[in-house]
């Protein structure tokens, strides 16, 4: 008996561990593929086929991750992903068969963490998926309180290259002294590069080590989040002096 109750204890805590997915597509037949394969994967869904919807879903329940289509009815998916981001902490990617360029950046500066074009490979989506997850644990961790040591004694971990300071634990970037507001993927990427300066990666190296994918997805993803960063830290982007391209190999931060 007391044998019967252990194992049902822990598939209860196996039922309350699992991550809860928000689905917004007003297209059914997409909504009803990805929650397929979602639940297969062992995650939790919630489903919302308008704009309207998926704000109040989002705010009234827990949500890990959310899968936003852009064309929404109501109110339209970028829309929905900027409301969000100041409320919600949680990795938001964009699900949309535009592929222009524009929409990527406006997507990515309006707090999305991810950004995939239909149609799209379901291998690649819950991919991205777990890696998207387990960079939001991961920050989760690292953000959590630790004692506090005396402020006499506790020495900032922080990286500088010339006009650039990156402070690891208050996860702040001051360039020439002013704080850049940068997502938490644009910060994830300036910290790699800061770790190893002048030293070129590969935007295949990035989208391993900074997104997580286990296996090379949408590279432009990669630039897209590179244009953002120097936009926010560069005097002319045009001549970029902080974050440097090599061309036809990748980037870099200048060390000094």
């Amino acid at each position: 008996m007391e044998e019967n109750l252990g194992i049902q204890e822990n598939e209860d805590k196996k039922a309350t561990d699992k991550k809860v997915i928000l689905v917004v597509d007003d297209e059914k037949p997409i909504r009803d593929i990805l929650v397929y394969n979602l639940q297969k994967e062992g995650y939790e869904t919630i489903e919302a086929e308008d704009g309207e919807t998926a704000i109040k879903v989002a705010l009234d329940n827990k949500i890990d991750l959310i899968l936003l289509d852009i064309m929404l009815p109501k109110v339209d998916g970028l829309t929905v992903c900027q409301r969000l981001r100041h409320t919600l902490n949680v990795p938001i990617l964009i699900l949309s068969a535009k592929d222009e360029e524009i929409d990527k950046i406006l997507g990515l500066e309006l707090g999305a963490d991810d950004y995939i074009t239909k149609p799209f490979s379901v291998r690649e989506l819950i991919a991205r998926v777990k890696a998207n997850l387990r960079k939001a644990e991961v920050a989760g961790q690292q953000k959590e309180p630790v004692v506090e040591e005396k402020q006499n004694e506790k020495a900032h971990n922080t990286i500088s290259l010339g006009e650039l300071t990156i402070d690891l634990d208050k996860f702040e970037v001051r360039v020439r002294g002013e704080v850049i507001d940068l997502t938490l993927r644009e910060f994830e990427v300036l910290k790699y590069l800061a770790n190893q300066p002048g030293q070129v990666v590969t935007r295949e190296i990035l989208l391993e080590k900074v997104w997580g994918y286990e296996y090379y997805g949408d590279i432009r993803t990669v630039d897209v989040t590179v244009r953002r960063i120097r936009e926010k830290i560069e005097k002319d982007t045009s001549a970029p002096k902080i974050l440097i391209t090599k061309r036809g190999v990748g980037y870099y931060l200048a060390s000094n």
